[in-house]
């Protein structure tokens, strides 16, 4: 998200594809991708709702893949980053509504969520992906790039060592 509002602050494709950039990036994520009810312009679902904030969960993925962390340290390093949205940076034209303080409990939460679905119910194993660039260098999840999930890969440790070394509260 953050690439393609850059696009369209700096106008790379002109004002017609900027606007038409910026109806897609802040469309809400729906599973369906089609609105729920005759009528309705939001989805019914939320993908975001079920799965945690794709900021956080971006983070979470990052320093797990990229350079091993334990849960615990990631909960940690996510906190720091989170915790109040008057320190730090934001990326240029980040806009001001996405600037989210998050709280340790809700770190954990879907800290915990991240593991299970990235470790226990193999999200990441299919290999019918399209083909794309590698942008950054956190690593792909692509069956074909960096990543090689093992069939028989499972969250237990991983959640184990959250719930054992992060404390439910502030």
């Amino acid at each position: 998200q953050y690439l393609i509002r850059w696009v369209i602050g700096t106008n790379q494709f002109g004002d017609a594809a900027s606007a038409t950039l910026l109806s897609i990036v802040e469309t809400e994520i729906s599973p369906e991708l089609v609105p729920g009810k005759e009528g309705d312009l939001e989805p019914s679902q939320s993908t975001e709702a079920k799965i945690g904030p794709y900021p956080l969960q971006d983070f979470h993925l990052y320093y797990i893949t990229r350079f091993g962390f334990r849960p615990s340290k990631v909960a940690f390093l996510a906190w720091s980053a989170w915790h109040d949205t008057r320190i730090g940076a934001f990326p240029d034209g980040y806009p001001d509504a996405k600037r989210v303080a998050y709280d340790l409990p809700v770190v954990k939460k879907w800290l915990r969520e991240f593991l299970w679905r990235f470790f226990q119910t193999s999200q990441f194993k299919r290999s019918c992906v399209p083909n794309s660039p590698k942008v950054g260098s956190g690593g792909s999840l692509s069956p074909r790039g960096d990543w090689r999930a093992p069939s028989d890969g499972e969250s237990t440790a991983w959640i184990a060592e959250l719930v054992r070394n992060v404390p439910d509260g502030e």
